[in-house]
């Protein structure tokens, strides 16, 4: 870890210790069960916003909404942002119960916002294009679960690649410059795929810290959160490559 700390080399049991063989089998199972629940939330949260989003543009109100006047649109636009920053800095404060709540109502609302691709491109390319950001996440979190490699070093420098795109981003709302728009579709390919990995280890050290504290609950649901916004931000830049437009 960055502040010389690694969980991973300290939290298993020692050579010599009596039952060492048992512990590491049960730790290990521990870990398995964890990561396990990280991925069955994210999943679920990514099955629920793509069906809220499927629905909600099949009943022709996505169109009325997000293509129209008024402020309803700005509010499904920005809604998801609020509940990221409300699980982010609330967490410490939050029930477990609460937390699963606020990520079901996040995804939906991100389904509702999500909802506009489907007025754009063709449900076959999304759909390609859907199976194409999984089978590159699943290879990426992989390797982050399994590699040695310390990935932390990671953590500034995809995050300051993070906000440089969001300013490029809004830099472009007024350019509107189409080749702009495709080199910020392919840093956002790149930084989300290498947040990917770099996540994944993050949320299997952060294992050694909170097992068997009630604090487990939460870290998997902020865990699968940061996997999700992963996952979609991937998706949607590289629909921007790979998606055919209506």
């Amino acid at each position: 870890m960055a502040n010389g700390f690694d969980p991973r080399a300290t939290a298993r049991p020692q050579p010599g210790m009596a039952g060492v063989g048992t512990e590491s089998v049960a730790f290990d199972a521990g870990l398995r069960s964890y990561m396990l629940s990280v991925y069955n939330y994210m999943t679920s949260g990514v099955l629920l916003t793509g069906i809220v989003a499927l629905l909600f543009a099949n009943s022709g109100m996505a169109a009325q909404v997000l293509m129209g006047p008024g402020l309803l649109k700005y509010v499904i636009m920005f809604a998801p942002l609020a509940f990221v920053m409300v699980l982010s800095f609330g967490i410490n404060r939050l029930s477990t119960g609460t937390a699963q709540a606020l990520f079901w109502a996040f995804a939906v609302v991100m389904g509702l916002s999500l909802s506009s691709i489907f007025l754009i491109f063709t449900g076959q390319s999304i759909a390609t294009t859907f199976f194409a950001t999984a089978a590159a996440f699943a290879s990426l979190s992989l390797w982050g679960y399994t590699t040695k490699k310390d990935l932390s070093g990671w953590g500034s420098f995809l995050l300051m690649g993070v906000v440089g795109l969001i300013i490029a981003s809004l830099i472009n709302l007024f350019l509107q410059s189409s080749a702009l728009q495709l080199a910020v579709s392919f840093i956002g390919v790149l930084l989300f795929a290498g947040l990917t990995a770099y996540d994944t280890q993050r949320i299997k050290s952060l294992y050694f810290h909170v097992a068997g504290s009630d604090m487990m609950g939460k870290t998997a649901i902020m865990g699968a959160l940061s996997l999700y916004l992963d996952f979609v931000n991937m998706f949607t830049f590289l629909l921007q490559f790979m998606g055919n437009r209506e």
